[in-house]
């Protein structure tokens, strides 16, 4: 029922927790504080947060996770990798972060369209400096936004378009390309544990997604 997943010196620890029994989930927790300690690394328990996803009406109150005498603060909202989680999963956050970020390189943009600079090379500050945030792991979050989170992102995008003086594609039509060439991926990567599931079910082919 537990996870840990790691990135560089980033951990993250989830667990599945049913029927309030949460004895796995702190017994991992002390495990990767043990194996921390074998290891010589020095866990950094002030910047340690706990975000507790749970949809049930009435919700379970748990006690704080505690590391060496210091208790982890519980979260309603967690940066990881750059992206925002809340414990309602609406993205909403996230939303705001994307959207304020491309809304300042916006302004580059059109700094670079009033020196006369050509279609090509706006095209190309557009795709590497605001598209590369607008679209930043939104395999994770594209499909769980709101309508009026998507129309904000699509406004930002069709200014963008606007300055670069080309008709841009759509956040839908994007997401859809990026999903696609991560499904072919998947299919040919034997350790991947979806390729399996995927080749198996037979419900995906080069042409249609």
């Amino acid at each position: 029922s537990c996870h840990l997943q790691k990135f560089s010196d980033d951990t993250a620890l989830l667990s599945l927790i049913s029927r309030g029994d949460d004895l796995a989930y702190r017994e991992e927790v002390n495990s990767f504080v043990g194996w921390c300690d074998a290891n010589f690394l020095q866990l950094n328990v002030g910047k340690t947060q706990e975000l507790v996803i749970d949809f049930r009406k009435k919700k379970q109150t748990f006690s704080p996770v505690v590391i060496k005498g210091q208790p982890v603060e519980t979260v309603e909202t967690y940066k990881y990798l750059g992206v925002y989680l809340d414990d309602k999963l609406n993205w909403k956050r996230n939303s705001d972060s994307v959207v304020k970020k491309a809304q300042s390189r916006l302004f580059f943009l059109r700094k670079l369209r009033s020196f006369d600079i050509s279609r090509r090379l706006l095209n190309v500050f557009y795709q590497g400096i605001m598209a590369s945030v607008l679209f930043y792991a939104v395999l994770c979050w594209g499909r769980s936004l709101t309508a009026e989170d998507k129309n904000r992102i699509n406004k930002m995008i069709k200014k963008s378009g606007s300055v670069v003086g080309q008709s841009l594609d759509s956040f839908d039509m994007i997401l859809d390309k990026r999903m696609k060439n991560k499904l072919k991926t998947v299919m040919f990567l034997e350790d991947h544990p979806f390729t399996r599931f995927l080749r198996i079910s037979g419900a995906l082919s080069v042409g249609e997604c």
